[in-house]
């Protein structure tokens, strides 16, 4: 007998419900959900994922980089896949639906499909990727890597606080760290990789919208700069004479705050600083800090990288600081593809929902799945645009359009051919 998308909804969130008990801590209402890569809590998530699946007549299997894959098989054996998913992994102390209500929700799809009796000319392969956010081995995108092809066997090598290499943890997890080159799809047999996911920020909830579409998974880049002063007593220096590193790191901090906020899709911020000597009575010698930089457009950035270091330059120089640099990190933005766009957008407008188009300030699997695949994100309002925290939350009927939104993009991919 057919269901109703909210009667699938429900499923899904009784599955989300379930999936949080899944972690390190007692209480994720309380204490959020701590679930890391290649641990007990991994395990026990995929073999609930694995009942689930094969509940809803899929095809279960485990890779060697301890993804998890669920086949929703098309009646044409030959046909392409789809690949819809998330990361099941967290951060520490996590909320409940950063990364696994994207698994979750195409397991209510295939759930709506199958009672529905819809039958589609391609697969469904819905993947639980393993790690995502790098929280045990400091290595994102792990899983998304493996089946991208692009994983870098270095990263085997990578060790955890306790000093397990990830190399042993997938072996005690199952898998065969030597075969993972084996394991990356076929590019010619994938249609697309979409992500559904919750928006990890406030923009769909101010505007009251349950879901928007994702243009682009933002660019970003990481720089550590130490600014150099002079110590002295705090008591016995004058004022005009002093070379205070940490008064010069302040202004430092209201050049990036500045820059980002009169520059149009750029975000950043200082999320890190360390002082030295670090005494109550002593005039900052030195001080370091991190400056992070966001935006969708790799352009937009580096110029806006250019603007701010000519700008330090100039202020501590005034100051008679001097200051060190170096480029840490940088990730380039990866657009979503724009036929997806269109796909995503034109369901959005179907299923009777205002569409709007937004970027993701965050990383995603999606920035490693682009190397297999066009890509695609859909965002599901979160309340307070709350995430990496135990308040993160959404709403059931939210989780219901959302359902509405991927059945009629599988229409449409359907139409598409």
């Amino acid at each position: 007998m057919p269901i109703s998308h909210e009667q699938a909804a429900d499923q899904a969130w009784q599955w989300l419900e379930a999936a949080s008990r899944f972690s390190e801590t007692q209480d994720p209402e309380r204490d959020g959900v701590t679930r890391l890569c290649a641990t007990q809590e991994h395990r026990a998530m995929l073999d609930a994922l694995s009942e689930w699946m094969r509940g809803l007549g899929m095809t279960v299997r485990q890779d060697n980089g301890a993804n998890l894959i669920g086949r929703h098989a098309s009646w044409n054996a030959a046909a392409r896949t789809l690949l819809l998913g998330s990361h099941q992994d967290t951060v520490p102390n996590g909320g409940k639906y950063d990364g696994i209500m994207g698994v979750i929700l195409p397991l209510a799809l295939i759930h709506y499909l199958r009672e529905s009796r819809i039958e589609l000319p391609f697969h469904i392969d819905v993947v639980a990727f393993s790690d995502e956010e790098g929280t045990r081995f400091s290595s994102t995108l792990l899983g998304s890597k493996v089946l991208a092809g692009t994983f870098d066997n270095t990263m085997l090598d990578a060790v955890d606080d306790e000093g397990t290499s990830l190399r042993q943890a997938l072996i005690e997890f199952g898998c065969r760290p030597e075969a993972i080159t084996g394991d990356a799809y076929p590019a010619e047999e994938v249609i697309a990789f979409i992500e559904t996911h919750i928006e990890q920020g406030p923009q769909l909830e101010l505007e009251n919208l349950p879901v928007g579409v994702v243009s682009a998974i933002t660019g970003i880049e990481r720089h550590r700069l130490t600014v150099h002063g002079l110590a002295g007593h705090a008591g016995t220096v004058p004022m005009h004479l002093r070379q205070d590193a940490l008064v010069g790191a302040a202004r430092v901090i209201q050049l990036v705050d500045t820059l980002c906020q009169q520059t149009e899709d750029l975000v950043g911020v200082v999320g890190k600083i360390e002082n030295a000597p670090n005494g109550v009575n002593v005039i900052p010698q030195t001080t370091t800090l991190s400056i992070e930089l966001r935006s969708p457009d790799d352009a937009i950035r580096r110029q806006a990288r250019q603007r701010l270091f000519e700008q330090i330059e100039a202020t501590l120089a005034a100051s008679g600081l001097s200051f060190d640099h170096s480029l840490t990190y940088e990730q380039p933005a990866v657009p979503c593809s724009a036929w997806l766009i269109q796909v995503l957008e034109g369901a959005v407008q179907d299923t009777g929902i205002e569409p709007r188009i937004l970027f993701s300030g965050a990383g995603h699997d999606g920035l490693a799945m682009q190397a297999l695949c066009d890509i695609g994100m859909l965002f599901l309002r979160c309340k307070g645009g709350v995430s990496h925290h135990p308040g993160e939350a959404i709403a059931p009927g939210d989780l219901t359009r959302a359902l509405s939104v991927l059945e009629n993009v599988c229409h449409r991919l359907a139409a598409h051919g």
